[in-house]
């Protein structure tokens, strides 16, 4: 696996992969959850976003994160059902940790659907704490963070 910045010419490639991963959560949540519209275009170009590229050079996965004060923000993670279980969003993660740990962030803050239960119980186990609930935008959201100093 290989991981890299994405460019404009990804675009297309990320969007087909949040479609693919979030596509099980929409009955659940009743609408597309918030990763399916993103601005991917504008998470590019401010160099917020990379992907994990398999060994034909096809996404795999992505992952969204920016610095917000002395935490790192993790927006997005996702991964393409064909790719998953190999450890791809794992590492994506890892990524994020290891650039908010060379910037010395006290934390890595994200959050995640309420319908998402999978990822209820993937945070923890990676030694995110739950923060809190509430419901923006439409969404029942549980927040997660990871002191790192």
């Amino acid at each position: 696996m290989k991981f890299r910045k994405a460019n404009q010419a990804d675009e297309d490639g990320i969007r087909s992969c949040a479609e693919d991963a979030y596509e099980q959560y929409v009955s659940a949540i009743g609408k597309k959850p918030a990763p399916m519209v993103a601005d991917f275009g504008r998470q590019i170009a401010e160099e917020y976003v990379h992907i994990a590229l398999d060994e034909n050079d096809e996404i795999a996965g992505f992952i969204v994160y920016f610095q917000r004060g002395n935490h790192m923000f993790l927006e997005n993670v996702a991964v393409k059902s064909a790719a998953a279980g190999r450890g791809t969003g794992k590492a994506l993660i890892a990524l994020c940790e290891g650039e908010a740990g060379r910037l010395g962030l006290a934390s890595i803050q994200l959050y995640t659907n309420e319908k998402m239960t999978e990822n209820l119980s993937i945070y923890p186990h990676l030694g995110y704490q739950e923060t809190g609930q509430r419901e923006e935008s439409g969404f029942k959201r549980v927040y997660f963070m990871k002191q790192l100093i």
